[in-house]
């Protein structure tokens, strides 16, 4: 009986031992309005030779491309919802496992909304905002059951159990604009993700990259005023420089290009972060 009772416990521990983290497996949080979401089309090269190191944990159905929400996929774009572009997380997932060892992989997770308030992802007020959005925001928030923070959550702890969380990148402030409580309303979403997902914040920096910018002609480049003050609210937080990335014609949204740019640089943020140096080029 007492061998029995070691052979079940042994048997306990090596099932709870095949379910645990792999601390190599790194696991990014993406939020944020349209351009987080990808609004560029999605071109040729960015659906090639994609490291099945760098994985999506998928938010939504997409029954078109095969994916079955909260399972993990390769991070063939789209990262987002099923009609979504190009986002800074693909080349910012491609730009870590070119330079990180061999060993490490790394874990995607994006819920975003196109043209929505920060407030939107606020834990406990958001339905006061969401009651008053146009009918088509309301469908895109219904895709993540009608409460975007909730569905990070959701995801996030579902990611745990995989592997652990080094990061939250967000790109947001367009509808925000000259909007000087942003800062703040980061903070307390951020604030909120730390604690929800039992993390430190000392451990989990918050990259937040500027909007179009001024040498782009950008619509809403003065907001990034108020985005370079985020590391004043928020210690563990760096902002990301758009300067260079290319745009659209409605001077809001990046083209392929200033995706890849952008997102390159949220990379080499990371790896700074982490402590590597970038020795490997991704896409132009």
């Amino acid at each position: 009986m007492k061998l029995k009772f070691i052979g079940l416990t042994c048997l306990l521990l090596l099932s709870l031992k095949s379910f645990s983290q792999n601390k190599n497996f790194y696991i990014f949080i993406c939020f944020g309005q349209s351009n987080m979401e990808g609004n560029a089309k999605i071109e040729a090269q960015d659906t090639i030779n994609v490291d099945s190191r760098l994985r999506l944990l998928q938010a939504v159905d997409c029954a078109d491309k095969g994916r079955i929400k909260d399972n993990w996929y390769t991070a063939i774009p789209p990262l987002a919802r099923c009609t979504t572009g190009l986002t800074p997380g693909d080349y910012f997932g491609r730009t870590l496992v070119a330079n990180l060892p061999k060993k490490i992989r790394i874990g995607i997770i994006n819920v975003s909304v196109a043209g929505a308030k920060i407030e939107v992802f606020e834990k406990d007020t958001y339905q006061s905002y969401v009651a008053n959005v146009p009918g088509w925001m309301k469908n895109i928030i219904a895709e993540y059951g009608g409460d975007p923070y909730s569905r990070i959550i959701e995801l996030a702890k579902l990611a745990q159990k995989s592997g652990v969380i080094k990061g939250v990148l967000l790109h947001q402030g367009e509808s925000n604009t000259n909007d000087t409580l942003w800062t703040k309303k980061v903070n307390g979403i951020y604030v909120n993700l730390i604690k929800d997902l039992n993390l430190k914040a000392k451990k989990v920096p918050l990259l937040a990259g500027e909007l179009v910018n001024d040498d782009q002609n950008g619509a809403c480049a003065v907001m990034n005023k108020i985005i370079a003050t985020l590391p004043q609210k928020v210690p563990n937080s760096f902002v990301i420089s758009s300067k260079g990335c290319t745009c659209s014609p409605d001077h809001l949204h990046f083209t392929a290009e200033g995706y890849r740019l952008i997102g390159k640089r949220y990379g080499e943020t990371m790896l700074s972060i982490l402590g590597y140096k970038t020795t490997e080029l991704v896409g132009q």
